[in-house]
């Protein structure tokens, strides 16, 4: 089953990526050669105009094939033949659709179960926050400079600022104050202020549902962003890492666990693993690494600050193609890993 759940997620957010790439390939005038989901030999395919649509063997990536795309091409339809801005929305496309595709999802969430609003509901005696004064029942609305607009935001804050002083500001009936709080050595040996949250989720109205589906998004995009800054200072060791194999594990656990709270919350459950896989992957893509999305919008701007004078092609496909072999070394490396992990 866990295979399953987890082949249904990965095609949702590939499909919906390459789909940003398509109707923007499309809206500008470019040939789009093939439409595809999944990689190797196609099981299913149909010629559509200029376009083949196909189902693949592997059921991993997929692709949005464009005249031009690798190379230099005569065809007026190509992807070099276009405007650098056109191109520049095609290739940023992808992840756009998948930040898209993380809200819409988060407005099914946000709708049905509500938000994890950052109320302090237990202080612990002995610890920082019992002896600044707050209270069950405060709101925290910021740690230092970092505003809190939900629970998880002050958990992922403590957990990424571990043993840092912190000014935390907290809301009581409609008064700001402002505490600075000096985190303990608890038994387990992570530093901790002495306050938690309940996990209960506040349904709001219409117009809150809306605003907290998109900071849902926002919240997933910051986690990714900080996870990646505390790889790069040595903050994770290779053991958190987890590539395909491991999701697909983890996505079986989460199964696992829920189903015997039914079938709603097993449904929840995927639809959030499904946001932060999409909001992750558009933050990946986006990186100015080449091969990914990112990387060729570092050619396509360079373009534009050379006032229209493209980058050799043959070059910059080259360059790509280093890039992606590097990746693909990366990924063998992140699945041994997740292999030993789950063994």
């Amino acid at each position: 089953m866990k295979i399953i759940l987890a082949l249904l997620i990965f095609s949702l957010i590939v499909l919906f990526h390459e789909f940003g790439h398509f109707l923007l390939a499309k809206r500008g005038g470019i040939a789009v050669t093939e439409f595809s989901l999944g990689m190797g030999p196609r099981i299913l395919s149909k010629q559509i105009g200029e376009t083949r649509y196909s189902w693949k063997l592997l059921p991993f990536g997929g692709s949005c094939m464009m005249v031009g795309e690798d190379g230099d091409s005569d065809d007026e339809n190509a992807f070099g033949k276009k405007s650098v801005w056109t191109r520049i929305s095609v290739v940023a496309a992808g992840p756009i659709f998948n930040f898209i595709l993380a809200f819409f999802l988060s407005l099914f969430i946000i709708g049905s179960i509500g938000y994890d609003a950052p109320d302090v509901v237990a202080v612990a005696d002995g610890y920082p926050a019992a002896e600044a004064g707050i209270q069950p029942g405060d709101r925290i609305v910021q740690m230092n400079h970092t505003k809190i607009h939900v629970y998880r935001e002050v958990s992922l804050y403590v957990q990424t600022h571990q043993g840092e002083t912190v000014t935390v500001t907290y809301e009581r009936d409609g008064e700001r104050h402002a505490v600075t709080l000096e985190p303990k050595l608890s038994e387990s040996g992570t530093y901790l202020l002495g306050f938690r949250g309940s996990g209960v989720r506040t349904k709001g109205n219409i117009f809150q549902t809306v605003w907290y589906s998109a900071y849902e998004v926002k919240y997933w995009i910051s986690t990714t962003l900080q996870s990646l800054g505390m790889m790069f200072r040595g903050r994770v060791s290779a053991d958190d890492i987890s590539g395909p194999v491991g999701i697909v594990n983890t996505i079986g656990n989460t199964y696992e666990a829920s189903k015997q709270d039914g079938g709603f919350y097993v449904w929840l459950n995927m639809l959030n693993i499904s946001i932060l896989l999409s909001a992750n992957l558009g933050v990946m893509n986006l990186l100015p690494i080449p091969a990914l999305d990112g990387g060729r919008l570092v050619f396509l701007f360079l373009e534009v600050i050379r006032r229209g004078k493209r980058i050799d092609p043959e070059k910059e496909g080259m360059v790509h193609f280093v890039g992606l072999m590097l990746l693909m070394a990366l990924m063998l490396v992140v699945m041994f890993n997740d292999f030993r992990n789950i063994l």
